[in-house]
C-alpha cells in the first residue's frame, strides 16, 4: 500500500507542477486578489490619470482596455446569433440557453483574437501593464504615491 501512495502521490505533484507552469501567470495577480482587505474600485479618471502618467504602460494598458470591447461586441453578437438560430429551428428554451451561453463564450474569445491581430496586441505586455496599473492604484489608494 505504501508504494501505491507514492505512486499516486507522485504522478499527482507532477499533475500540479505540469498545471502550474501552464498558469503561472495567476501569481502576478495572486498579491492583489488575496489580500486581508480588497483593494477599492477604480474610476475611469483613475485609469486616464494612470494612462497619462506612464508614457510606456499607458498607452499598452489603453490598447488592452480597447481589445476588451472587441471581445465584449463578439460576445454579444456571438450569444443572440447562435441563440437566434437555435431558437427558430427548435424552439427548445434549454437549447437556446445554453446556446447564447455558448455564443457568448465563442464569440468572446473570436473577438479577442480579432483584437489581437487588429491592435497587434501579441506586440505589446499587457499583463506587465495591468499589473503596473495595479500597483500604482494601490500605492494610491494606501497613499504611497
Amino acid at each position: 500500500m505504501a508504494e501505491e501512495d507514492s505512486f499516486l502521490k507522485r504522478h499527482w505533484e507532477e499533475y500540479k507542477e505540469f498545471w502550474g507552469d501552464r498558469f503561472s501567470f495567476l501569481d502576478n495577480y495572486s498579491r492583489f486578489i488575496k489580500r486581508d482587505k480588497p483593494l477599492a474600485s477604480w474610476s475611469q479618471a483613475n485609469v486616464d490619470e494612470f494612462i497619462s502618467s506612464h508614457p510606456l504602460h499607458g498607452p499598452t494598458l489603453k490598447t488592452a482596455r480597447e481589445a476588451a470591447k472587441f471581445g465584449a461586441v463578439g460576445g454579444l453578437i456571438g450569444a443572440v446569433s447562435t441563440a437566434g438560430v437555435t431558437w427558430k429551428y427548435s424552439r427548445s428554451l434549454h437549447g437556446t440557453a445554453l446556446s447564447f451561453g455558448a455564443g457568448a463564450v465563442f464569440g468572446w474569445t473570436f473577438g479577442q483574437e480579432v483584437a489581437n491581430h487588429w491592435l497587434q496586441l501579441y506586440r505589446m505586455d499587457t499583463m506587465a501593464s495591468q499589473v503596473t496599473f495595479m500597483e500604482w492604484w494601490q500605492n494610491k489608494v494606501e497613499g504611497q504615491s
